[in-house]
């Protein structure tokens, strides 16, 4: 399922004009994809490791919707 589907053509713009918008959004993508490896037992992770992981993941969501509803 795809962030902010409402948002789609935003989000492609910005991925190209907004160094920091694609830097977060790149960190997001990369925990995500760290966090269903570790949720399916591909990298070994306590609960704890992935609850960190998946708050930082939350924060940078948070950065990446303030922005896009700024725009």
């Amino acid at each position: 399922v795809p962030m902010f589907p409402e948002y789609r053509d935003l989000i492609s713009q910005l991925k190209t004009t907004d160094h920091h918008f694609m830097r977060l959004f790149d960190q997001h993508n990369t925990l995500d994809q760290k966090i269903k490896n570790m949720e399916s037992g591909t990298i070994p992770a306590s609960h704890e490791e992935i609850e960190v992981l998946k708050k930082e993941k939350l924060l940078l969501k948070d950065q990446l919707y303030a922005i896009l509803k700024k725009a």
